[in-house]
């Protein structure tokens, strides 16, 4: 297989010489930006995005390793730890609401320029479901590890057990026990109601980030939709689905109702739309008009949004709903929250 891939890159590399000479320097660059491709790494030009306002303070620790030069899987990671560690955040890793039997369960993924990736779902009483991941991306020959198998493998690993499930989010679960009705809401920044005890109904966040190598790299973790079956998976975990990285073209990662995500393998979806020319906005925005027009019953009641990142720095977002806000961190600005635009205003 190794001699097979060498062969394979020994074939593109001479192609895109003989193209070159064919064609000329200048009319080559136009036809590779005219598929989303660039012949050159997209260097010096390091940038961080992330889903919804608290993505603020994970972009602020990523840049950290950006600004030193350093990896963008490095920065994904580190960053996406920040949500996972706030108590304050009743949607991702310690303290997220928990599903109905009042257990909190964990699901996240990270992927790197190279196409490699990890994944665990419905992961138990460890805090840092991304960095558990990656452990599974450098150290298993798999991709995704579930429930107790992907505790035990995080325990094996060093980390350790902890009680997720706090104070706040077991008395907002206990409230909603009294009626024990699952009734999953768009944001609340539309104001509408949000469940029991959930301030701010996010679900995941995903972080996306351009180094100063010019390669991409991405995360994506959350503690689901509170309470929810035991057992269920959204899309977060799912690579294609809840985020994917093609480091010729670009990054996306997914928020939202995560079964839509899934049904539409949304994250992908926006990916192959760059790789077709279109820019990091008009590429989400047309994985979701594909969303609305499958299940235009539902597109009124339910949130799913993208967040997209190219190989050129550029990004952009878009939404069903009004209210998706998304950060964005580079040279010019660490603090910057952008209003994604939406399909329904």
């Amino acid at each position: 297989m190794k001699k097979l891939f060498n062969r394979r890159r020994f074939l593109k590399a001479t192609s895109l010489a003989g193209a070159s000479v064919l064609l000329g320097d200048k009319e080559l660059k136009a036809s590779s930006l005219a598929t989303g491709q660039e012949t050159e790494p997209a260097q010096g030009k390091p940038i961080v995005i992330s889903t919804w306002d608290f993505g603020v303070a994970a972009n602020a620790e990523a840049w950290k390793i950006l600004k030193a030069g350093g990896r963008a899987l490095d920065a994904v990671e580190m960053g996406a730890r920040v949500p996972e560690s706030d108590l304050s955040n009743q949607s991702v890793g310690k303290g997220g609401l928990p599903d109905r039997d009042g257990i909190v369960t964990l699901d996240a993924c990270i992927m790197d320029e190279k196409g490699n990736c990890g994944s665990v779902a419905g992961l138990e009483d460890i805090e840092h479901a991304i960095s558990v991941a990656r452990k599974v991306m450098e150290n298993t020959p798999h991709v995704m590890l579930v429930g107790d198998g992907a505790r035990q493998f995080a325990l094996s690993q060093g980390f350790k057990k902890e009680k997720l499930l706090t104070p706040k989010s077991e008395a907002a679960w206990k409230k909603w026990l009294i009626k024990s009705e699952y009734k999953p809401v768009i944001n609340s920044e539309n104001g509408l109601p949000s469940m029991p005890g959930d301030s701010k109904n996010h679900d995941t966040i995903g972080i996306l980030a351009l180094d100063a190598a010019g390669n991409l790299s991405g995360a994506c973790t959350t503690s689901g939709m509170a309470y929810k079956l035991h057992g269920r998976v959204g899309d977060s975990p799912i690579i294609g689905a809840g985020l994917y990285v093609d480091n010729e073209v670009g990054a996306v990662a997914a928020t939202g109702v995560g079964e839509e995500v899934v049904r539409s393998v949304g994250s992908f979806l926006v990916v192959e739309l760059m790789r077709q020319g279109l820019n990091p906005e008009n590429a989400c925005r047309e994985a979701v008009k594909r969303i609305m027009e499958k299940k235009p019953e539902l597109t009124k009641n339910i949130q799913v949004g993208f967040i997209a990142l190219n190989k050129k720095g550029e990004y952009g977002a878009f939404a069903i709903q009004t209210g998706f806000s998304f950060a964005v961190c580079d040279n010019n600005d660490q603090k910057l929250l952008v209003k994604s635009k939406s399909a329904i205003r």
